[in-house]
């Protein structure tokens, strides 16, 4: 569980799936930085990763798609202890906002893992395809439901939230595709809450409290919950991710962005 958790902590904020038409998140030119760092009792905040999100438009199948690439790195200092280099790449549907094609290329000291996702939302399949190492790679095809996405969909998806819908402390499922199952996201919203983002100040944010669920089953009870939060504007972008660990937390936080589609008046100071 705990490297399901630390893939889709970086999953989360690499890159995007589904969000609503009227929200017109996806903006070309939009790029997002992002630090990670690890904090305990008696262990100061120690930044050891970046973290970049890109979005592009791009042709898959003949046709014009939103391309979202993320690459997660651990900074040079930190290599010699633990060298990560994990790419994800995702082609969106730019009428329907469907993700279309999901590539992901972890590469994590010894540990490399290559999947793809191919989605066919008019018989509600996905075939996936993956490899470990040197493995045999393996195939599978799963069942979809209109709230099926990839690990990386509720990026975008709490970005596109309609809070008044929301009442706080209510509870939200997502079906998510991750390698070759289906796990289930609960997610509820806290509520506003003023964050204070290192080297980047104070912002009015949304709070999000999310479990992830067992393998093909709906207990929560294993599960750990992570906390995002947004900045409540009309951009929305996540501004913190915190998960706990065996020892201490990871945390992961915006460092600066370019490209923003609306101006970023969620900063306070």
């Amino acid at each position: 569980m705990e490297r399901v958790m630390k893939g889709v902590i970086f999953a989360v904020l690499l890159i995007a799936g589904v969000a609503t038409a009227s929200a017109q998140l996806f903006q070309e030119g939009e790029v997002l930085y992002y630090r990670a760092a690890y904090r305990a009792k008696l262990v100061p905040n120690i930044e050891a990763g970046e973290v970049t999100v890109s979005t592009k438009v791009d042709t898959l199948n003949g046709k014009e798609r939103y391309r979202v690439t993320g690459n997660g790195r651990t900074l040079p200092f930190f290599r010699w202890f633990f060298d990560m280099d994990d790419t994800y790449n995702i082609w969106v549907d730019k009428e329907s906002l469907r993700t279309q094609r999901f590539e992901s290329d972890l590469k994590e000291d010894k540990y490399t893992f290559r999947s793809i996702y191919s989605y066919d939302w008019d018989s509600m399949k996905v075939h996936t395809w993956s490899q470990k190492r040197l493995d045999t790679p393996r195939t599978k095809t799963m069942d979809l439901t209109p709230e099926s996405m990839d690990a990386v969909s509720l990026y975008f998806n709490l970005r596109s939230v309609d809070l008044e819908s929301f009442r706080e402390g209510e509870n939200r499922r997502l079906d998510m595709v991750l390698e070759d199952t289906i796990r289930h996201l609960r997610y509820r919203y806290i509520g506003r809450e003023e964050l204070k983002v290192p080297k980047m100040g104070h912002f009015d944010t949304m709070k999000f409290a999310c479990t992830i669920g067992s393998s093909e089953e709906f207990s929560f009870t294993d599960g750990t919950e992570f906390f995002i939060w947004i900045t409540n504007d009309e951009n929305k972008i996540p501004v913190m991710l915190a998960s706990p660990v065996r020892v201490g937390e990871i945390r992961a936080y915006l460092r600066r962005y370019e490209g923003l589609r609306h101006p970023l008046t969620s900063k306070i100071k």
